[in-house]
């Protein structure tokens, strides 16, 4: 089933991702939990490669905890998981404040049963009513939008799990973790083919 996810991939997989794809693995099955800082700039893929890992992590039985800063980005995570995932037996989840108390409440029983193999959520999912059947992959995008209390919580969730963060632009303590050896580091430098520019715009 993995190697069906990854050939189903529209787009022609770059050196660096095929690279990436390879060190996730390799880290995933290793003995002490992965804790690999992917780098690239947008539109470079890293998404995909979050989206692999966490379908092995779901195939090994474990759940998925995919935590982004803003609930906007939350629903542009789960249309990208739950459309690369639509042909396989996962379910995806979303729960952010987008959601009535009801519907948190219900997604908090199924993911404490075990029925709901990855959820993708603000710093909400760092609440301490958050409880997994057994969590085995964390997946931060842009880690150092989040505050100190929220890395606290992450911190006790890295001692016993994967994590696989994605950033576009590293801050220096992060980037200085992944140098000095703490974290391992993938740098993602190559574009897609025919990838389209960021336009960035100032406006008032």
């Amino acid at each position: 089933w993995q190697q069906q996810l990854e050939s189903s991939f529209l787009f022609e997989d770059t050196p660096d991702q095929l690279r990436a794809t390879q060190e996730v693995k390799r880290d995933m099955e290793g003995e002490r939990p992965m804790d690999r800082l992917l780098v690239g700039d947008v539109g470079y893929g890293k998404t995909e490669i979050a989206v692999r890992a966490a379908f092995k992590a779901v195939q090994s039985g474990r759940q998925v905890a995919v935590l982004v800063p803003t609930t906007i980005l939350a629903e542009q995570h789960a249309r990208t998981f739950g459309e690369r995932l639509a042909d396989f037996p996962v379910k995806v989840s979303v729960l952010s404040r987008f959601q009535t108390t009801k519907a948190q409440k219900a997604e908090l029983v199924e993911l404490k049963a075990g029925t709901i193999d990855i959820v993708i959520g603000t710093h909400r999912l760092l609440s301490p009513d958050v409880e997994f059947r057994q969590l085995g992959l964390i997946i931060v995008d842009e880690e150092h939008r989040f505050g100190v209390k929220h890395k606290e919580r992450l911190k006790q969730l890295k001692l016993e799990t994967d994590v696989l963060t994605l950033t576009a632009t590293p801050i220096p303590r992060t980037l200085h973790q992944a140098l000095a050896g703490l974290r391992d580091l993938t740098l993602m430098q190559t574009p897609p083919r025919d990838r389209s520019p960021v336009l960035t715009f100032v406006e008032p």
